[in-house]
């Protein structure tokens, strides 16, 4: 599993390079915004592995609601599952906001606006933020609060994706379909940095994943002990 892993974290690695190098390299500037544009090739793949995850934990604390009375040792690895997700996707809506600003304010003028895109995808951050927080410091029952808070943050994530199409924004139209299609020699950049953001959360959930089971275990050995004791 281990050398299943290196190889996942540099399969990985090459793709941000080649996805690196085909956004500043060989995509060709867009016509309006200039060399800025080249930020929709990390602001987009990094916001649709950001609406990808959280199904992830999703299912899982679903799983782990479920099955965390009669088979605790699954339990807890759904449990752990469902920790290392969140915090990746944590890590990617917070990316997003953050590239999606860096890119709105010399196009649009402006840092940030509340309209429909911007606000729900906040609100996706903020919904796992309370995830973790709720992990952190609550009590024994964390896990199934926060299993619970999950759902609510998959909820939220149709909206996130339907917000431009539901209500008028200052967000751009969806780019990827319909009219606003991209050009064909933008695709390749696009396709590229998909899969290396992809694949590059896979990889810290599966770190993450391999963490959270360990300090499990360390966990249940100190509880072991205590009791011994």
């Amino acid at each position: 599993m281990r050398r299943l892993f290196w190889m996942l974290f540099g399969f990985s690695i090459a793709l941000l390079l080649i996805g690196f190098y085909e956004a500043v390299f060989v995509a060709p500037v867009e016509a309006t915004m200039g060399s800025i544009y080249r930020i929709f090739y990390w602001h987009v793949p990094i916001n649709i592995s950001a609406e990808i995850f959280p199904y992830v934990n999703m299912l899982a604390s679903i799983a782990f609601l479920c099955v965390r009375g009669k088979r605790p040792v699954l339990a807890a690895k759904l449990d752990a599952l469902a920790v290392a997700t969140a915090e990746v996707t944590v890590l990617y809506v917070g990316l997003g906001l953050i590239t999606g600003m860096l890119w709105g304010r010399p196009v649009w003028g402006i840092w940030w606006t509340w309209d429909a895109r911007l606000t729900s995808f906040l609100m996706l951050f903020l919904l796992y933020v309370s995830y973790l927080l709720v992990r952190r410091f609550s009590s024994q029952q964390s896990p199934v609060i926060a299993a619970v808070l999950s759902v609510f943050a998959g909820i939220d994530v149709p909206i996130v994706f339907m917000s431009i199409r539901w209500w008028r924004t200052q967000h751009p139209a969806p780019v990827l379909t319909g009219d606003g299609s991209l050009d064909r020699s933008m695709w390749p950049a696009l396709l590229w940095n998909m899969a290396a953001w992809f694949f590059w959360g896979c990889t810290l959930i599966w770190a993450r994943y391999a963490i959270a089971v360990r300090e499990e275990e360390a966990a249940e050995s100190a509880a072991m002990n205590a009791l011994e004791a």
